[in-house]
């Protein structure tokens, strides 16, 4: 990296910033009839994420938003360090962005403690008006994304990470899935976990494996000691 490049950081929410993948969670949690098949057209990809996370979320009646907020809020879990590695960005003055698969109505609350600026969280929507949840894509993908499927990610995170520059700005991502992996393919520098580690290591994308927060600001502030930011 040259001195001119900024660091940049994207990172994933659930099973990054929380402990648990709070999707899953919820599904596995409410059991609506008939969103085991769609989860498992999921993981099989034989429909994109943003066709079957709205699938499995109009399932659920919209009646059961407060329950379904407060069975999150309980279960999400915040890993250790996130704090601190908050604080750290600040006084390092590194930008940093959430983007995110998951839904504005838990992550918000779940990150409001932490004071991270709205327009730097980058996530779907939820609208609960009808009789069932309808999940709204307000960041489709850009004309470069390479998904299979048209406009299947939902919350493309390599179209927001295009719109820094690679020029001008060290891109670092941090995730553990592999909706995060086009973006780590792009990135100057991954901190992984879980699946992204294994697919990592499986195509030989350079990557840091990191297990806390506490991990990534270590790592960080080594990496400023050698001169690499």
């Amino acid at each position: 990296m040259t001195a001119a490049k900024k660091p940049v950081i994207f990172c994933d929410f659930d099973g990054t910033v929380t402990v648990s993948d709070n999707i899953v969670a919820i599904m596995k949690h409410f059991r609506p009839p008939g969103y085991e098949p769609i989860m498992d057209d999921i993981v099989q990809q034989r429909i994109s994420i943003r066709e079957g996370v709205g699938a499995m979320f109009a399932l659920l009646p919209s009646s059961r938003k407060e329950e379904i907020v407060r069975f999150v809020l309980g279960q999400a879990g915040i890993r250790e360090g996130f704090g601190r590695f908050q604080d750290y960005l600040r006084e390092q003055n590194i930008e940093f962005f959430v983007t995110s698969g998951g839904m504005d109505f838990f992550i918000d609350p779940l990150l409001e403690p932490f004071g991270i600026p709205h327009d730097h969280i980058y996530c779907n929507g939820a609208d609960f008006s009808g009789d069932h949840i309808q999940i709204t894509w307000p960041h489709p993908c850009d004309d470069q994304c390479g998904n299979t499927f048209k406009n299947g990610c939902g919350m493309c995170k390599t179209t927001i990470m295009r719109r820094f520059a690679a020029d001008r700005y060290y891109r670092i991502l941090i995730g553990d899935s592999l909706t995060d992996f086009e973006g780590a393919k792009i990135a100057d520098l991954v901190y992984s976990r879980s699946i992204l580690t294994d697919k990592c290591a499986e195509l030989d994308v350079p990557h840091v494996p990191f297990e806390t927060f506490d991990d990534i600001v270590a790592d960080l502030k080594l990496k400023q000691q050698k001169g690499v930011l």
